[in-house]
């Protein structure tokens, strides 16, 4: 139990500090909305006025670090198989591809949710009995990675991992597109943003 306790903390403790971060700047831009209050999508704070709806244009995958292959299931959904007590990292891409028309977002913006978590007030809303180190993110465009030369794009690892107590589990994967700064105490102002949201499947391998 002593071992197991040390496991989970060294796991929780960068995922409290993000919070921590965003707690700070909770009407500012970063994705704060799943974790410190019960909004259901950024929507709650923003409008989805952007240039960026055409889905074919747009990147939005996940990959396994290791295979670099995608976890895209034929559906559009994703499926992440980890073997309980095991890490799995996974890398989320998100942006435009490089033949795009459209003015290049300038911040990606992104989070993992739990929607049957999103109504309590459990600091965390991610699957539970599930650990992770970076279930949100926003940040400025410009990475690199092979597979999407020329595009758009950020990208950014994520380690997950079921404890004793981790079911398999459905997430939300909510994402915006943006560019420019909202206005102080008016999130619906100042920003072009395009919402797009995609299903996240997590599965525990005995």
């Amino acid at each position: 139990m002593k071992g197991k306790n040390m496991k989970t903390k060294t796991f929780v403790l960068p995922a409290v500090a993000i919070v921590m971060l965003f707690a700070q700047k909770a009407f500012s831009y970063p994705p704060g909305v799943g974790i410190l209050g019960k909004a259901k999508s950024c929507m709650s704070c923003h409008v989805n006025n952007g240039p960026w709806t055409d889905e074919q244009k747009t990147i939005i995958d996940i990959l396994d670090k290791e295979t670099m292959k995608s976890l895209r299931q034929p559906d559009g959904s994703f499926l992440l198989d980890v073997k309980r007590g095991q890490q799995k990292t996974v890398l989320t891409v998100i942006g435009r591809i490089k033949d795009d028309d459209a003015p290049s977002p300038y911040r990606n913006a992104w989070t993992y949710i739990d929607p049957t978590r999103i109504e309590t007030n459990s600091l965390s809303k991610f699957a539970p009995g599930w650990g992770v180190n970076l279930q949100m993110s926003c940040r400025v465009v410009g990475d690199k990675i092979t597979g999407f030369e020329g595009a758009k794009i950020t990208v950014l690892p994520m380690t997950v991992q079921p404890f004793d107590d981790a079911k398999d589990a459905e997430l939300q994967l909510q994402v915006m597109l943006t560019k420019g700064e909202s206005v102080k105490g008016n999130a619906k102002e100042g920003m072009l943003g395009t919402y797009f949201e995609r299903k996240v499947f997590l599965n525990v391998i005995e």
